[in-house]
């Protein structure tokens, strides 16, 4: 292993490989470190590809990538404890010749795209620790210091791809340790049941898929979300929540999910189905607030490590793997320059990122995660208010629908009364603004 690259990245996720990627492919000698076994040994979950993210890194991904389904559906359900309230949105269009979305293993994916990296012409190297951040005099990043004997290499810059925990930011001082409210725990598992019996089942096609995404009383209180992905012979199932209020209500994720998989709106969709896989991890949650310094003398934080993760549409990937390219695209910009990697030089790379989707939608949803965490009568009182005001306007009684309107606007005025009621619809607005 040569003792100097022009590149150091560290983790294998997708923002890891999409950074590695681009800059092997743009020639640059790229070296990329791995603790895991190989690049998704530490992935057995479902997830979502958003292609267009990839498909400016390799576009004819869907050649060879491990694809599941590819998503022609979307519904957004609202659950009280027996009951859901929602909408979706299903579309021929998405049956195009490049879809759009796809769900995926992340076992096997991130292998596909480890290989790639290596194909490109990077080395990577795996089961190896990367254990702090190596600097010169001036505080300069120079390389990194591995758990291998002689582990030492150097870089004209280190990229930090190593998520959401990001250990060696945290380790070398570069940034603070991820906080409890600005981070969620999900549990996932993985329902496997025969590919008819799932199309059947989500009356779905050959190659289609389905996503559900779920808020409310399922996470007892607690600022949460859970979601149902179809794959093609496997449906991921999961539910998350703060870490902080995890520790605060004392309620174990496992309880949880549980609850969510046995609710009545779930339970038939996994009925039959032969659990064999289990998984936690964690999710940045905090949005633009949590977002660290993304560059320095010598370094960039890409992807969960800078937590760029968007909760309100559950986007991450597409996320990850732009912010690796476009720390690619910024060591590649000042290579051809002969520029040092030095903070003036790699500025281009948050400027970058604040043109692009992934700094203007963290902006635009800023104010999200603090009005969530300080109303939670909106995973309580709201979800069970809108199953009751549903079921009294469905149900067919004799009683007339003025009345029945009556009644719905009294259970809402005396469980937040009118002026919660219109604090609580101004400061959703003003969260999605």
């Amino acid at each position: 292993m040569s003792e100097t690259f022009d590149a150091i990245v560290i983790g294998a996720g997708p923002s890891g490989n999409a950074c590695a990627y681009v800059m092997a492919k743009a020639g640059l000698n790229v070296l990329q470190i791995e603790r895991g076994e190989y690049s998704g040994s530490k992935n057995v979950q479902g997830a979502i590809l958003y292609a267009d993210a990839l498909e400016r890194i390799i576009p004819d991904f869907r050649e060879d990538a491990p694809l599941e389904r590819h998503i022609v559906e979307q519904r957004m359900w609202i659950l009280d404890d027996k009951a859901h309230v929602g909408g979706h949105y299903r579309s021929d269009a998405f049956n195009e010749e490049r879809p759009n979305r796809y769900t995926i293993i992340r076992a096997q994916f991130d292998k596909w795209f480890s290989r790639k990296v290596r194909e490109a012409g990077a080395l990577v190297v795996c089961e190896t620790t990367v254990t702090e951040l190596i600097k010169d005099g001036k505080g300069k990043v120079i390389g990194v210091r591995t758990d291998r004997e002689d582990g030492d290499v150097y870089a004209d810059v280190v990229v930090m791809a190593d998520g959401v925990n990001a250990l060696v930011a945290s380790r070398s001082g570069i940034k603070k340790e991820v906080t409890p409210d600005a981070v969620a725990l999900a549990v996932k598992e993985m329902h496997f049941l025969p590919q008819d019996v799932i199309e059947s089942r989500f009356n779905i096609g050959e190659e289609e898929g389905v996503v559900i995404e779920v808020a409310g009383s399922v996470t007892v209180g607690m600022v949460g979300t859970a979601f149902l992905y179809t794959n093609k012979e496997s449906i991921a199932v999961g539910i998350g929540c703060l870490v902080s209020d995890f520790t605060e209500a004392q309620v174990r994720p496992a309880f949880l999910l549980e609850k969510f998989k046995n609710h009545p709106s779930i339970k038939p969709l996994l009925a039959g189905s032969e659990v064999k896989e289990y998984a936690a991890h964690l999710i940045p949650e905090g949005g633009l607030n949590a977002v660290p310094q993304l560059f320095g003398d010598g370094w960039m934080i890409v992807g969960d490590a800078a937590q760029f993760v968007n909760a309100v549409h559950r986007e991450g990937s597409n996320m990850a793997m732009t912010s690796g390219r476009l720390a690619a695209e910024t060591v590649i910009a000042a290579k051809k320059t002969g520029k040092p990697m030095v903070s003036s030089v790699l500025v281009a790379y948050k400027k970058a990122l604040e043109d692009s989707f992934v700094l203007k939608d963290l902006h635009k949803y800023r104010r999200l995660p603090k009005v969530l965490h300080n109303n939670k009568h909106f995973f309580t009182d709201y979800p069970r208010l809108l199953s009751q005001a549903a079921e009294t306007m469905l149900r067919v009684d004799g009683e007339d629908k003025r009345s029945k309107e009556k009644k719905i606007t009294k259970a809402f005025r005396s469980t937040r009364r009118l002026g919660g009621l219109l604090g609580d619809v101004f400061n959703l607005a003003r969260a999605f603004r």
